[in-house]
């Protein structure tokens, strides 16, 4: 595995060279790269269609230089109809293929809150342009059966197992149609069993989370601890738009959100212009280490992160590690989001609800049910109701609050 030399072999994550060596795995066989959030989008929709290599930068070189590449591909590439869902509607076009076939990414997960917006047309339509070109696919699908199930493949000589789901907002899981894979953690830890005995790797990738906050909610985080449990060997997180903590797990990495990735988003806000790919060294017999690879996006593409910004990155990425091993921390690190939202962001959301619900019907009632239906928003609803109504919504530890803030509002 390209770890460098100096990392260190523990149990837990070297932070200075972005890298963890497990010591009771061989030496890998092969590596592959998993990255966050793609879609051809605002200022990368051109780009993407007209030079596809150039929007990587010089982080295609990382890219290339590994067995098997995932992505998350986060929109659907046809559509004209957008459907009525809670927030944006993302939609590349057939041409942004090329984004995905010059690196290439052999796999795309597609369990994700933006695959359906354009329909059920639109997605049938993108499966087949992916299966045209021998890209494999996971998370959705025409039927529940499809959406659910895991990617089988052999990558020399290593059996891997693939397992990816979603909070299935806007009522999106499969259930009697299609749909993604949904928020069913007792499903994904059954699957997970059942396939441990079929393979040498199990990865579970999962889209979920609240955006934008530096710390992963507690029902995400005993989530990924009970898919672990289950048998899995690395769990990968997206959806936040900005990069989260990594925990090393009784031996297995969790890695709780990757950040955007080839995703354009019109911002000057520091931690949403941040990402970073999970290289993974595989054997027969466990994960044999990681190594984080941030980069910065930019105008035009993307670049790797070198010198003091990739120091800094990985010292932040240390602070927002440290609570995730506790239960306690965890439950204070979402506290301190909930002290930064406040009694006023409860307030002001409730007002934008029912502006729209009055100016704009339909989107106002999907806005609302989906604040009703999915994890995320429930149950950022339910505790911050909850400390409100106990006189606590003020109250956290410093650092917690502090980090909220830092993620929330600093400035590149």
């Amino acid at each position: 595995m390209n770890l460098d030399s100096s990392c260190k072999a523990s149990d837990g994550f070297d932070w200075k060279n972005g890298c963890w060596i497990n010591e009771k795995a061989q030496k890998p066989d092969a590596e592959i790269i998993i990255s966050g959030d793609w879609a051809p989008i605002r200022a990368f929709d051109e780009i993407i269609e007209n030079a596809p290599e150039s929007i990587y930068g010089n982080v295609l070189n990382v890219l290339r230089g590994s067995n098997l590449r995932i992505t998350n591909l986060e929109c659907t590439l046809f559509g004209d109809t957008p459907v009525w869902k809670s927030g944006a509607v993302f939609k590349g076009r057939p041409e942004h293929i090329k984004g995905l076939t010059s690196v290439p990414f052999e796999i795309v997960t597609l369990a994700n809150n933006h695959v359906f917006d354009y329909g059920v047309d639109s997605f049938e339509k993108s499966l087949e342009l992916l299966d045209k070109n021998s890209i494999r696919f996971l998370g959705a699908g025409m039927s529940a059966n499809e959406a659910q199930a895991p990617l089988i493949l052999n990558l020399k000589g290593i059996r891997i197992g693939i397992i990816n789901f979603s909070e299935g907002e806007d009522l999106t899981s499969a259930i009697d149609g299609p749909g993604v894979f949904g928020w069913d953690i007792d499903k994904v830890a059954r699957l997970t069993g059942e396939i441990r005995g079929k393979v040498d790797i199990i990865i579970v990738i999962c889209h979920c989370g609240v955006e934008y906050i530096a710390f992963p909610p507690p029902y995400v985080t005993d989530a990924f601890k009970r898919i672990a449990d289950a048998g899995a060997n690395l769990i990968i997180g997206h959806h936040p738009h900005v990069p989260q903590g990594i925990e090393i797990y009784k031996g297995i990495p969790l890695c709780y959100s990757l950040g955007n990735f080839v995703f354009y988003q019109e911002t000057d806000l520091l931690h949403r212009k941040m990402g970073y790919l999970v290289k993974a060294g595989l054997s027969r017999n466990g994960v044999s280490g990681i190594s984080v690879i941030p980069y910065e996006i930019g105008g035009t593409s993307l670049a790797l992160l070198e010198g003091e910004r990739l120091s800094m990155f990985f010292d932040n990425l240390q602070r927002i590690s440290a609570p995730l091993s506790d239960d306690i921390s965890i439950r204070d690190a979402w506290n301190g989001f909930l002290r930064y939202y406040g009694t006023d962001g409860f307030k002001n959301e409730i007002d934008t609800l029912m502006k729209k619900l009055a100016d704009e019907p339909k989107k106002g009632a999907a806005m609302f049910r989906n604040r009703i239906a999915t994890m995320q928003h429930n149950q950022h609803w339910i505790d911050a109701m909850t400390r409100i109504i106990e006189g606590k919504i003020d109250e956290s530890p410093d650092w917690a609050y502090e980090l909220t803030t830092k993620w929330m509002t600093e400035k590149r």
